[in-house]
């Protein structure tokens, strides 16, 4: 598992937010009847408190380097942007308040994921497509009756982020002080000292639940993806407000917003991911959705609103090619890998080579897995690439949550590579002979 500064996006292959650095394994606590969550950590004191410290730090220098060169630097106090106000906090408030409400919209779909230690199938609202949109149309009601000032929002943003601190430790130390003590949620036991820093930190939790809401799930996908998708309309709005939008800043919001839309309208695919079923909500977690999500993965936006860098027409359709191969990739590759596990004897699967493997199932060897071992990663990576191109390289800031989800998916890959390896034994020897590149044909 990774550091919450690699926490990124979350779907069939993006949700990558793994927020400790240990495995987790099933385990029973003889003391008591409940099933249990016994997490191996090599964190220590030292390291929790210094990740917990420099995630926001690390954010706040980041934007503030997206500023103008010739601009002073805001931590030394010269710039006049507050680092803290109480209007900041209201808006981080008010969010949250809102997405709670919306989460018991009477639309969408309603499914069971994961199975609680009570022996019943968890149920979860997935409705934030819904929950997105009519954030997004209350935030233009808003814009364009005079009510809001998008401006006003983006120059506040180095508050927003000490907010969301705010807001995300006291939600933190909620959840620790007063544990939410549910059957379906296992409680989490640690294999060394459990000291109270690691449990506050990585969660002692693995599905709290405040009536219907899971907790887990409303900060993954209502904080996180939907407070993304409102800071790039918002820039956007700003820039309309300033009259310095531009082709580039266009492309790389809608390019976001594609992304955001995609994810949401297959939500339920987060459910089945390692962070979501294997993972205990703690501040680590809560902290990357309120402040890491929102404004880190929404960084090229804001650089090209501080610096406008205007393309050609026709470096912008090759960028729109970019992303749309990435797309389709990633789409595509999923559609055949879901496809194939569903049902293997498809007919559209007819064509398809695969080896048979010890564990009784088949690989695919052909398709879009002939190509690379992970093309839906191959995928993603081409469409963070896509919207860091737009800025130009007069600086390496915009291309750093691009460079974080290369690592995070090697990574990712890397892990997958060794649990086949050990279910496949030789046969999946034999796959990596005839498929050698897992993310990129001829390159890795």
């Amino acid at each position: 598992m990774m550091t919450p500064q690699q926490e990124h996006q979350t779907h069939r292959n993006r949700s990558l937010q793994d927020t400790g650095n240990g495995t987790l394994k099933d385990g029973h606590d003889d003391d008591d009847d409940d099933d249990v969550v016994q997490v191996h950590s090599r964190w220590n004191n030292i390291h929790l408190s210094l990740v917990c410290v420099l995630l926001g730090v690390s954010l706040i220098m980041m934007l503030d380097g997206c500023r103008s060169s010739s601009e002073s630097w805001v931590l030394l106090g010269s710039a006049g942007i507050l680092i803290w106000d109480w209007t900041s906090v209201c808006v981080v408030l008010l969010f949250t308040v809102l997405q709670v409400a919306l989460y018991y919209l009477p639309v969408g779909q309603v499914t069971e994921g994961k199975m609680g230690c009570d022996g019943k199938h968890l149920k979860y609202n997935l409705n934030g497509l819904h929950a997105c949109l009519l954030t997004v149309v209350l935030m233009l009601v808003l814009w364009f009756s005079g009510v809001l000032r998008a401006g006003s929002v983006t120059v506040r943003i180095f508050s927003l982020v000490s907010a969301g601190m705010a807001v995300s430790l006291i939600f933190s130390l909620t959840l620790f002080l007063c544990p939410i003590r549910t059957p379906s949620s296992a409680p989490v036991t640690y294999d060394n000292t459990a000291k109270p820093l690691l449990r506050f930190v990585l969660g002692q939790s693995m599905d709290p639940r405040l009536g219907s809401i899971d907790i887990k799930h409303f900060v993954m996908v209502r904080i996180g993806f939907i407070g993304w998708a409102m800071m790039d309309v918002n820039y956007l709005l700003t820039a309309v407000e300033m009259k310095s939008w531009s082709l580039s800043l266009l492309l790389v919001v809608v390019f976001q917003l594609i992304y955001i839309l995609d994810f949401l309208i297959d939500e339920g695919s987060v459910l089945t991911t390692k962070e979501f079923t294997e993972e205990p909500i703690g501040f680590i977690m809560i902290l990357g959705e309120f402040i890491w999500i929102p404004f880190f993965s929404s960084l090229p936006v804001y650089f090209l609103l501080q610096r406008p860098n205007h393309i050609h027409f026709l470096s912008a359709v090759l960028i729109c090619v970019l992303f749309a191969a990435g797309f389709l990739i990633y789409y595509l590759s999923n559609e055949q890998k879901d496809g194939f596990r569903r049902n293997p004897n498809d007919p559209a699967y007819a064509r398809l080579k695969t080896i048979r493997s010890p564990a009784g199932s088949s690989l695919l060897v052909s398709g879009w897995f002939g190509w690379v071992r992970h093309p839906n990663y191959a995928g993603d990576i081409l469409m963070m690439f896509a919207w860091c191109l737009p800025c130009g390289f007069s600086s390496g800031l915009p291309y750093f949550p691009a460079l974080q989800c290369l690592h995070l998916l090697r990574q990712r890959a890397n892990e997958i590579e060794e649990s086949c390896l050990k279910k496949h034994r030789d046969a999946w020897r034999e796959y990596c002979r005839r498929v050698p590149y897992k993310l990129l044909p001829y390159v890795y």
